[in-house]
């Protein structure tokens, strides 16, 4: 391996170590977010799952990481719920609260939210009113994404 390979490659890997870095957050507001929205209806759908494991494996900056951590995260907020409804939720918007900055982050969250709300064919009135109580925590209109 030439001094060439060696510098593209470390480059490579600081790259991803930076990327990886940057988007914990978003990936752990995503999973927390998904999961309030899969509880919502009481029922937490395998196409809820696979919907959210699907996007985070084909975003640019979450596919750094591996599916086996974003299903733990997506399960350790649905355990909190299922444990106790009003903690969960409490840490779940905690996490999602950090996005609340970065405007572009925070309504891809959404559309993900939204997205898994009916990915088991029907977006019900109990997964809309979670994605509102996510909106406002964003500060972000829940009108402009028809919830």
């Amino acid at each position: 391996m030439s001094i060439f390979d060696w510098i593209k490659d470390k480059s490579n890997e600081l790259a991803e170590g930076v990327k990886k870095f940057q988007s914990k957050a978003f990936m752990e507001a995503v999973t927390a977010g998904c999961a309030m929205v899969a509880v919502a209806d009481g029922v937490v759908s395998p196409e809820e799952k696979r919907k959210m494991a699907t996007f985070i494996q084909n975003n640019d900056a979450l596919k750094v990481y591996d599916i086996t951590q974003v299903l733990a995260s997506f399960d350790k907020f649905i355990g909190l719920m299922d444990m106790d409804i009003h903690i969960g939720k409490g840490e779940a918007l905690k996490v999602i609260s950090k996005l609340k900055k970065n405007t572009e982050q925070s309504r891809l969250l959404i559309r993900v939210c939204c997205a898994i709300g009916a990915s088991d064919g029907k977006f019900d009135d109990g997964e809309k009113a979670i994605v509102r109580e996510i909106c406002t925590e964003l500060g972000l209109n829940p009108s402009e994404f028809g919830v």
